[in-house]
């Protein structure tokens, strides 16, 4: 069975994307083929759908990352500079600085984070922070507050050195979300 764009790219619907961009998948492929995109790096791809298309940079940078995927330029999961990366979320009883304070400060990482050390590269409280991992890899996490007592902790897990360890570093992250969750009191606890 033949992988269609709808088999390789189940991230982004082709609804989705008319209702972005105004075509679908098979538009897309169709219009960067005609223009002999395979022969562009993934930078000249973005930048001929911004300056032809007039798109924004997050959809070109999406449609871009899926005719690469579609025309076998790169694997699901792989960055442009060939690393591969992995993508959890869970969502903590906690507002935002309270979620930041309890992933970036190393005194409370040990509650959660027993099997891997975390060295803060940056941070923009209470919203993200990014870390070097002892494992080789970068973490990026992104917080985002939903109604003021909830926070979704985004990470992201960067530099891994092939598609098998995707499958590896969610299950580990997701594990490492779940005891943090456990960890962080929530809102509920600390008004009483």
């Amino acid at each position: 069975m033949s992988e269609t764009p709808a088999t390789r790219r189940t991230t982004m619907s082709d609804q989705a994307l008319i209702e972005g961009t105004g075509a679908d998948w098979k538009t897309w492929l169709s219009l960067l083929d005609e223009r002999d995109a395979t022969a562009l790096d993934h930078t000249a791809i973005a930048a001929l759908l911004v300056r032809e298309f007039d798109l924004d940079g997050w959809w070109a940078q999406s449609i871009t990352v899926g005719y690469e995927q579609e025309r076998g330029m790169r694997e699901p999961g792989q960055r442009a500079d060939g690393t591969y990366s992995a993508n959890v979320s869970k969502t903590v009883s906690a507002d935002a600085p309270t979620a930041f304070e309890w992933v970036a400060d190393p005194d409370r990482q040990v509650r959660w984070l027993s099997d891997i050390e975390l060295t803060q590269r940056s941070a923009s409280p209470p919203k993200s922070i990014r870390f070097d991992a002892s494992d080789g890899t970068r973490v990026l996490v992104n917080l985002s507050a939903k109604d003021g007592q909830k926070t979704a902790v985004q990470i992201e897990i960067a530099k891994l050195g092939s598609a098998e360890d995707i499958a590896t570093a969610k299950v580990a992250w997701r594990e490492r979300l779940a005891r943090l969750a456990e960890a962080m009191p929530t809102l509920l606890a600390r008004v009483r």
